[in-house]
């Protein structure tokens, strides 16, 4: 059973790996598609602070629970 979990989870990465190539930058080009300012194209640097403290809170929540579950 073992082996059968560690073949599917392998295969599935692989998988993953394959689908989620992408094509390269353009020729010469950055990687931020040519926005202009330099900065990336994507706006979740905005809001690094606030996913830090949501991770943080879950951290905490979910240890919590596992250690009274455990007790």
């Amino acid at each position: 059973m073992k082996t059968v979990n560690k073949l599917v989870l392998a295969s599935f990465l692989f998988f993953v790996v394959l689908m989620n190539a992408q094509p390269p930058s353009p020729a010469g080009g950055t990687a931020n598609k040519g926005n202009g300012t330099g900065a990336p194209s994507s706006p979740i640097d905005m809001y690094v602070y606030v996913l830090v403290v949501i991770a943080i809170m879950l951290i905490i929540f979910f240890s919590r629970k596992y250690i009274t579950k455990k007790i």
